[in-house]
């Protein structure tokens, strides 16, 4: 088979790990099915790099058999929000039906039972849901994104030359999306020799928050600070931006596992998956340093 005919169907197209998977993927020369939610400008975006869209809902079980019809693997985020349980059931159960495909799940570095963050309890069970259905399955383990620099209760004291956050004492060989998407490029485009692994996908160093904080300084040319602020503090501002339930629980758990280094650890399986390392704080900072500036 040549990598044109592999047809691989990334869900969460329209999201950052899927948006990244779908360019990555057709750089590389795979077919690859898009899918989305709605038919929107992200979605025509997609449609323009290349890439087949199909519209998908993981809680319409009807609408998942034509999205994995002739797809050779399949990669399966689902955002942080309610619903992932019965998302996994009804996808597992129509990649069992289909047959012959390999799917990447996501999960997180922290999954456990015992979590305290909503979201972190429900990949425990989504990954069980999954080995549990009898489908070729890969989890994926990421640690902490670099993308969190850029959230709303990040950036705007990251302006002010303060990197706010109850970090404590954790630590995290922080990653970026778009490194992830090679890395699930990589393994869509040769899955089988994976199946039943569970893969950790780091960025290239482990740090703590003041050792993230010396590296956005010198990116950025400007002193920021690292503040360890108080985790009730915290959650409470992420409230007040008009974040769900759902999303301030699940972060709140987040964070505790983070201070008790359950997001720790290094690796370099995206460096052995692409052939190339993944980028670093200060590389992510300068690549995204007008948004850090408020200059955009």
């Amino acid at each position: 088979m040549s990598i044109s005919d592999r047809r691989v169907l990334v869900t969460g197209a329209a999201g950052g790990t899927g948006g990244a998977a779908v360019r990555e993927s057709l750089a590389l020369g795979l077919t690859v099915r898009a899918m989305v939610r709605t038919l929107d400008d992200r979605a025509r975006a997609l449609a323009d790099q290349g890439a087949e869209v199909v519209v998908g809902d993981f809680q319409d079980v009807t609408t998942l058999r034509p999205a994995l019809e002739g797809a050779d693997a399949t990669y399966f985020v689902h955002p942080m929000r309610p619903g992932l349980i019965q998302a996994t059931v009804n996808f597992a159960r129509e990649v069992k039906e289909t047959g012959g495909l390999a799917a990447l799940n996501l999960s997180q570095r922290n999954t456990s039972r015992e979590s305290t963050g909503i979201s972190t309890r429900e990949t425990f069970l989504s990954k069980e849901v999954f080995t549990c259905s009898g489908v070729d399955v890969v989890h994926l383990h990421p640690t902490m994104l670099l993308e969190w620099f850029l959230y709303p209760w990040i950036l705007p004291d990251l302006r002010q030359g303060k990197l706010r956050m109850p970090a404590g004492a954790g630590t995290a060989s922080i990653v970026g999306a778009e490194d992830l998407g090679r890395a699930i490029t990589a393994l869509l485009k040769e899955s089988g020799v994976h199946i039943g692994r569970t893969i950790l996908l780091s960025g290239p160093a482990e740090l703590g928050h003041a050792q993230m904080a010396v590296e956005l300084s010198a990116a950025l040319g400007r002193e920021i600070v690292y503040e360890d602020c108080d985790l009730d503090e915290f959650v409470v501002t992420i409230a007040a931006l008009g974040a769900p339930g759902y999303l301030v629980g699940s972060i709140r758990g987040i964070v505790i596992d983070y201070r008790a280094g359950r997001l720790g650890g290094a690796d370099d399986t995206i460096e052995k998956l692409t052939g190339r390392r993944p980028m670093s704080v200060a590389e992510f900072t300068r690549k995204h340093a007008a948004l850090l500036n408020g200059a955009q």
